[in-house]
């Protein structure tokens, strides 16, 4: 009954991460060939400054996507779980509908939005609160506003989830024993919907701190991102050891925090919840 998901994962995960790996250990050649000449020089350049910094936007933009995507997805989840009342498949819809459009197309939206003649730009200066338009496009505010628009939903799904699942009961007897809506929601709510924020946090973090197209498009050079800076050493520079080293530090990073996740106590409450 497993094998074709076994078959799947080989043939799509485990041999391009083994393909990786083994040019990962090559050295580049003239023009950008490969030299089958084992060697640890890419892995030693793993602390070019230019990486460093690169990695450290990265990890703050996509840490911002959480902590953002976790307060506003909160909120929606919450409303939409205790008081969406017979409505709650139409507002889950609603939040999944942006998937049915390109994510090319949405990030252009974003870009038309947020342009020196966008729309932010055009009201601002029709109700005369500015006289020069405000550089609101390729810098890491713009990229930030594109993740959280991107992966909030994701955010929002698991944490419906959680809350759906909340007995009631619980909240009603807190209520009872004199407990007010604050300590309910911080000593109830919340620590009952743990899996639904470590299930979003890393459904957000690991595919924003990988994002390709929205710093391309939305941060240019000021918003370069990780997947952008491999993506170089891949088709730019056609150093593929060094960009498959690059990747697989990438990957490590998700991996660990996926242990973290489970650490935590992710799997087993999902475990127990499929119970």
């Amino acid at each position: 009954m497993l094998s074709p998901a076994a078959l799947w994962l080989l043939l799509f995960t485990l041999i391009p991460i083994g393909v990786a790996v083994y040019y990962s250990f090559l050295t580049r050649g003239p023009w950008g060939t490969i030299v089958y000449e084992f060697t640890f020089d890419s892995y030693r350049q793993v602390l070019d400054p230019l990486f460093l910094e690169i990695f450290a936007r990265s990890l703050k933009l996509a840490m911002l996507t959480v902590a953002a995507c976790l307060v506003g997805g909160y909120a929606v989840a919450y409303w939409i779980a205790l008081y969406g009342g017979r409505h709650k498949n139409l507002l889950l819809f609603l939040v999944i509908l942006p998937f049915w459009t390109s994510p090319l197309v949405r990030v252009y939206s974003w870009m038309i939005i947020l342009s020196d003649h966008g729309l932010v730009n055009t009201f601002l200066g029709t109700t005369g609160l500015i006289d020069s338009p405000v550089p609101l496009l390729h810098n890491e505010t713009a990229v930030l506003i594109g993740l959280i628009y991107t992966y909030v939903p994701f955010m929002i799904l698991p944490l419906y989830a959680s809350l759906e699942r909340l007995d009631r009961s619980v909240l009603e007897a807190a209520s009872d024993l004199g407990a007010t809506a604050t300590e309910r929601f911080f000593k109830i709510t919340l620590p009952l919907t743990k899996g639904g924020m470590l299930a979003g946090s890393v459904l957000v973090f690991a595919p924003a701190i990988g994002e390709f197209i929205i710093p391309e498009l939305l941060g240019g050079a000021k918003g370069m991102m990780i997947g952008k800076f491999i993506s170089l050493k891949f088709l730019g520079l056609r150093h593929w050891p060094l960009g498959s080293a690059y990747s697989l530090l990438l990957l490590t990073m998700v991996l660990l925090l996926l242990y973290l996740y489970m650490r935590a106590g992710g799997g087993k409450e999902a475990f127990q919840e499929r119970q």
